[in-house]
């Protein structure tokens, strides 16, 4: 995949992708929906709220939504990684659990991905 994020200086960045980096069309949407925009701005919000306090409450529950939409896409993704690790390279839940996760002993968690990844790839 040939995604780079290069940082241009100071708090600024650029991002660039090839189309073949992207057939389902989920990082051009992602950016000209602002889901992205909207997602990195949650990360650098304050823990109890947006760091925007100028924000209508109909902005604030538009980047909510947007943030939210994109992290459900990012998880149905991650579990079809995990499809892809177990499947394709024949790892083992133990070993998933340990990196994905943190923890070996959450193999039930990751298996649960595994199942879901499954699903979303119709198998």
């Amino acid at each position: 995949m040939s995604v780079t994020v290069t940082k241009t200086g100071g708090h600024t960045a650029q991002i660039t992708w090839t189309p073949d980096d992207d057939p389902h069309g989920y990082l051009a949407a992602a950016v000209e929906s602002d889901q992205l925009a909207y997602a990195l701005q949650s990360l650098g919000d304050t823990e109890t709220g947006h760091s925007t306090p100028t924000a209508t409450p109909e902005q604030a529950l538009a980047a909510t939504a947007a943030t939210l939409s994109l992290a459900r896409l990012l998880e149905r993704r991650a579990a079809v990684q995990v499809v892809v690790l177990k499947d394709g390279h024949d790892l083992t839940w133990r070993p998933m659990a340990e990196a994905l996760l943190g923890d070996a002993s959450k193999q039930s968690s990751v298996r649960r991905m595994y199942d879901s990844g499954r699903r979303h790839l119709g198998r």
